[in-house]
């Protein structure tokens, strides 16, 4: 427990601290970047940029097609004999039928129902979290909701907190904003505070399902380990280089807002190899690397499933993002869909950090 405050406690030191230093070293004015709720728009997005959109490009290729031309071959040769399935629960057709009729609500714009049109999206999620424990239940007879109960319901305030983080990192890059209707400090704090707690439970709800598929295990358990030399040296650098970049954010947005998405998950990871603790990349050190797919996997499914539901919603985000702000797939530019990728490694590290409270 005194270990993982600790961490707790210099995350959110380096999280919060260190861009807020960078501003006021640089002499920027500190009131705009703490505005609540925050309209201003204050960052200069630098315009698309066909080099930095093809060198982003190769980036993330590097990553995608290894990993995809895994999970191909492994339909191809992999033979698996279909389990028993368990029966589908009740409250999982009950997830269904609320998730049909809110995906109807947020789309439509009755009048009788104008008063809470801005709220769809809570209900929406908490119905996507029902099917894909209900899914998790009728695979492998478990799910976090039964058998984690204590887990999954702490992951609501824990993942509420957990966003919040990239709210206030999003000051600094304003990547993404949101229109519709306006809300005093209160309001906009408790209306969105409710959809970010279903953040942590839909992505690592998802990620337990991939994890029940035999395909995923069979083809990712017994792969070439992750080998780094001087892996506590190489934690430090990569603490320090973190530490730098945040302080620099709010400085450079254009350089620096693959940050936002990866700086957290450094830290994690850094604090844990330090403490000579097990964390997300322990699996690959020894070729074990489903647990690394799956929730890489889970948050790019969940991320579709965001900007999908955001596309027609009352209440919603758009982005603006330097050099590579094209090819959009409903609100998302291309490109954007590869944070997604980190973002389930960070889901599933503090997934893990939670279960060990």
């Amino acid at each position: 427990m005194k270990r993982f405050f600790f961490k707790l406690f210099i995350l959110t030191v380096m999280l919060v601290g260190l861009p807020l230093l960078g501003i006021v070293l640089a002499n920027f004015p500190v009131q705009r970047y703490l505005e609540f709720p925050p309209h201003t728009q204050y960052v200069h997005h630098a315009p698309f940029s066909w080099n930095v959109f093809a060198g982003y490009t190769l980036f993330i290729l590097c990553f995608a097609i290894p990993l995809l031309f895994t999970i191909v071959k492994s339909f191809r040769q992999i033979n698996i004999k279909p389990s028993p399935l368990y029966a589908f629960p009740w409250w999982g057709w009950l997830g269904v039928i609320t998730g049909i009729v809110t995906w109807i609500l947020a789309w439509t714009r009755f009048s009788w129902f104008a008063g809470f049109q801005p709220h769809t999206f809570t209900p929406l999620w908490l119905s996507y979290i029902l099917i894909i424990n209900a899914f998790c239940q009728r695979q492998t007879g478990r799910c976090m909701i039964l058998d984690h109960t204590r887990l999954f319901l702490f992951l609501f305030p824990a993942s509420a907190v957990f966003w919040w983080f990239f709210e206030y990192l999003n000051r600094f890059v304003q990547n993404w904003y949101y229109i519709g209707p306006r809300f005093s400090a209160w309001e906009y704090f408790w209306y969105a505070t409710l959809p970010f707690s279903t953040v942590l439970p839909a992505v690592l709800g998802l990620r337990d399902w991939l994890l029940s598929a035999r395909w995923l295990q069979q083809r990712f358990d017994h792969l070439k380990p992750l080998r780094i030399p001087f892996p506590k040296t190489l934690a430090t650098f990569t603490l320090t280089l973190s530490a730098a970049g945040l302080a620099a954010i709010g400085i450079w947005p254009n350089i620096l807002f693959p940050l936002l998405w990866v700086a957290p998950l450094l830290i994690i990871l850094s604090l844990q190899t330090l403490m000579d603790e097990r964390h997300i990349l322990s699996g690959p050190f020894a070729g074990n690397w489903t647990a690394v797919v799956a929730a890489a996997m889970a948050a790019v499914i969940c991320g579709v499933f965001w900007e999908m539901w955001n596309f027609f919603s009352l209440a919603k985000w758009q982005y603006s993002i330097p050099y590579v702000y094209r090819y959009h797939i409903f609100e998302m530019p291309l490109l954007g869909y590869a944070g997604y990728l980190p973002f389930g490694l960070q889901c599933a590290a503090v997934g893990n950090l939670l279960e060990k409270v």
